[in-house]
């Protein structure tokens, strides 16, 4: 029998895992989720679990869920962005519990975006597995479309052949640094820069960057930094961030290159480095995500280093007019 919905609070973490694992198997996410990173999730600056989620039980199980996000106005358009992410056990599909999801999501994100930007435009995103046409029929009945589409790429390590350094890319090696206090702000500014001309993009704060590069399933060991010595007061032009969470995987989150340093290969050189480092440390697969249409051409650089496309996904949008 299920109970009445409730937010999520740090006690459920490991039923939410349990729920987001079932359904990444089930819908072939290739996630794995743990609930040391949930708890952290539910600590994002900003974020307020009390307000911002809602999970749906039977018994001692959590069997769906829901989060709701709003980031910052954008110069571009004035729209206050939220979005939608929210999850079906495998189990319990077709009782009612997507359409629960989308109504509670929306009324909240509504209302989140009334509050932090009165009077702004609101965009409303949510996503999901390219395969998933119920999800997409769904969408579609809450009057969303596909706007963007993304996939995961993948390098299984035991075939990677390591391709040697040049010579070019041994001195920006030499140059680079690992983030630690001192970059963290810079790296931060190199970021918001990178990504600027990005589909979507919001900056987002300081705060959560921090929260980012420090939490459980960041690794430093496998990041670099590639700095401009010319550039003293904000020395990072590229960087390469990335996390771990499952014993033979590595998860390139971030990678960019701010504009003044474009077309010099940078980006490559750390990331074949961080590569061949997760090799030689036995690791089995590195991943990243991508925008299949980048402004930066980041699927070609990929490609040449290895990785392969797989596992694509959608993002759904729509937007509503500022509350009158």
């Amino acid at each position: 029998m299920m109970t009445r919905p409730r937010p999520i609070t740090p006690e459920d973490v490991e039923a939410w895992a349990q729920l987001l694992n079932a359904v990444s198997r089930a819908d072939d996410f290739g996630e794995t989720f743990t609930a040391v990173e949930l708890e952290e999730d539910l600590r994002v600056p900003g974020f307020v679990p009390a307000t911002d989620t809602l999970s749906w039980w039977a018994g001692e199980a959590m069997i769906a869920s829901v989060e709701v996000s709003v980031r910052q106005l954008t110069g571009d358009d004035g729209l206050a962005k939220a979005f939608i992410s929210g999850f079906v056990h495998p189990d319990h599909r077709g009782l009612g519990l997507g359409t629960a999801i989308m109504e509670w999501g929306q009324q909240r994100a509504l209302a989140l975006a009334a509050h932090r930007h009165l009077g702004s435009g609101v965009q409303l995103d949510t996503w999901n597995m390219a395969g998933e046409t119920s999800f997409a029929r769904l969408a579609a009945d809450w009057g969303y479309s596909p706007v963007r589409y993304f996939s995961e790429m993948r390098i299984e390590l035991a075939g990677w052949p390591a391709p040697e350094p040049d010579g070019r890319q041994r001195e920006i090696l030499a140059a680079s640094s690992p983030i630690d206090d001192d970059l963290r702000e810079p790296a931060h500014r190199a970021h918001l820069d990178a990504f600027r001309d990005h589909w979507n993009f919001t900056p987002g704060t300081i705060e959560k960057w921090v929260h980012f590069t420090t939490g459980s399933t960041f690794r430093p060991e496998y990041s670099r930094l590639a700095l401009d010595p010319d550039n003293p007061d904000d020395p990072v032009d590229a960087y390469v961030l990335c996390q771990k969470n499952t014993a033979d995987e590595l998860y390139v989150a971030l990678v960019g290159t701010r504009r003044r340093a474009r077309g010099r290969g940078l980006a490559t050189a750390l990331l074949a480095d961080v590569v061949r480092q997760a090799k030689e440390a036995g690791l089995a697969t590195v991943t990243l995500g991508v925008d299949s249409a980048s402004p930066t051409g980041a699927n070609g650089i990929y490609e040449r280093i290895g990785f392969r496309p797989e596992r694509p996904s959608v993002e759904y949008s729509k937007r509503l007019p500022a509350p009158s």
